[in-house]
Order: structure tokens, then sequence, then C-alpha cells
């Protein structure tokens, strides 16, 4: 589906009001096939802007319609290249966990070999293909509300609210790199990731503390097209229905005892959709 980003001049709508409205627009958003990703709300003018994916522009008007009849003035389809690159930093207004819950899981991307493609192609193809790279894992990002942290040169840094949504980001970022592999897509990239979960120390929309540091030696620690995840990302997930492999013990730099990782397999869902 394409994006789609309207505009709405509703002058005197309080936050509330906007929040409210776009719980009634997600309530909907399935019958119309549309999904919405973010919205913004700028109080001083006025505005309120809904990003979503859509068939059409009309599917978006057709759920505004519905719920609270907020139709937008403007729709306009917007390139998912350009949009990508900044969502990442981008919260939900609607979502205030973030205000009373230190609590995040973190992951970690990192591009195997890429000192080596860069020598090999020279800077100005290694950029492009870094593009190509950034928007397959930013396209996860935003269809599992993730928030980009960080860019790392090579990888992303991003944080969630809720281990599932990380989980489902990595699989998402796996298989957008197998996908592109199938189709031809050259050179083959192949991407590590790691995840953790604890109550890091956020600071000028930075993230610090042992749950960042352990989730970037985790995916240090990870196997090309590997996801590994901590103990406590493997108890949170398995619960949620992510299937994981036994564990094994690993020494990570930075800390003195072992710690038993798992990768990332599946989600039990798929595996009973794909039986059927």
């Amino acid at each position: 589906m394409a994006l789609f980003m309207d505009l709405h001049d509703i002058p005197g709508v309080s936050a509330e009001d906007v929040a409210q409205a776009h719980l009634a627009d997600l309530a909907v958003e399935a019958k119309h096939s549309v999904r919405f990703l973010t919205y913004w709300f700028d109080p001083e003018r006025g505005e309120a802007f809904c990003l979503a994916q859509a068939p059409t522009g009309e599917a978006m008007t057709a759920v505004h319609r519905e719920t609270h009849g907020l139709i937008p003035n403007e729709i306009i389809p917007v390139s998912e290249d350009n949009v990508l690159r900044f969502l990442g930093r981008i919260t939900d207004p609607l979502d205030h966990a973030g205000v009373g819950n230190p609590f995040r899981a973190i992951l970690f991307t990192d591009l195997e070999g890429s000192t080596t493609l860069l020598e090999s192609l020279g800077e100005a193809s290694y950029m492009v293909l870094l593009t190509e790279h950034d928007l397959i894992i930013r396209r996860a990002l935003v269809t599992s509300r993730g928030r980009e942290v960080k860019h790392t040169g090579d990888g992303i840094m991003a944080s969630f609210d809720a281990v599932p949504s990380a989980l489902e980001c990595a699989l998402a970022i796996q298989a957008g790199f197998a996908e592109r592999t199938e189709s031809g897509g050259s050179p083959p990239l192949r991407v590590r990731i790691g995840l953790a979960a604890g109550e890091p120390v956020d600071h000028n929309d930075d993230l610090f503390g042992a749950t960042v540091t352990l989730a970037s030696r985790i995916c240090a620690a990870a196997g090309a097209g590997q996801i590994l995840a901590s103990e406590m990302v493997y108890g949170l997930g398995s619960a949620a229905g992510f299937r994981f492999d036994s564990g094994h013990e690993r020494t990570l730099k930075g800390f003195s005892n072992q710690l038993r990782l798992f990768e990332l397999l599946g989600t039990t869902a798929k595996d009973h959709n794909s039986s059927t």
C-alpha cells in the first residue's frame, strides 16, 4: 500500500479531542484497509496531520467520515524514502507510556562486512546501498511503532515500549533483507540484530545504561542474519507467542558473567497459519 498524509484544519480543538479522534480511527481502520502510523497536532495553528498506509487517499477519508467526521482538507501521497528517514524519531502523541514507565526494549542492528563493502564499492555506491539498507529497517520500525534513537553508521539503534513490538520489528527487518536477496538485490546484505530489555537512562533524546550496552553487545555476538535476545526478552517474548531456540551461554565484552542468549526463530501464530 502507498503512504498518504492528510491535513485537518481544526481550530479550537484540544489535544485530547485529537487523541480521541485518533483512537476512533484505529478502531475501524482495518475495515477500510487503512493502517494509521502516527499523527501530529499543532495546537497553535489548529492543525492535525495523519500519516497512514492506505490503498487510496479516499480510504483515509472514509475512516474519518465514519468515526468523527473530521474530513481532511488535503490528502497527499508521500515518498516512503523521504518520510521513513525521519519517522523513527517520532513518537505517537497518544502514547504516554514514556512518561510513567521507563521500561524499554532496545534493538540494535549491524550490517555485516560494511567496511569491506565500502572498500570494494567506493563511497558513492556504498552510500546508495546504505540508503537501501536504512529504508528496509525504517519501514519495519514504522510498522511496529518503534523509535529510532540513532544511526550508528552501519546500523540503527531503536527503542520500543513493549518487547513484542521489538520482536515483530526484528522479524520484519530479517524478512525485508531476505526478500531483497530473493528478488536479486546485489550485493546481498546480511544484518545481525540484538535485543535487550530493561530501564535505560533517557537523556536528550538518547538512551544510555546497562540495557543499551547489553543490546549492543548481543548484536555484536549475533551471526549475520541472526536475531539474538537477552533472557528477559526471551521470557516476555515467549509469553507473547514468539519462538526461540533453547539458548546458549555467551561471554560478552564488559560483562563479567556468562549470559544466556536466545535466537528468535519466529512466532507460533505464523507456524500455525502455515500448516493450515
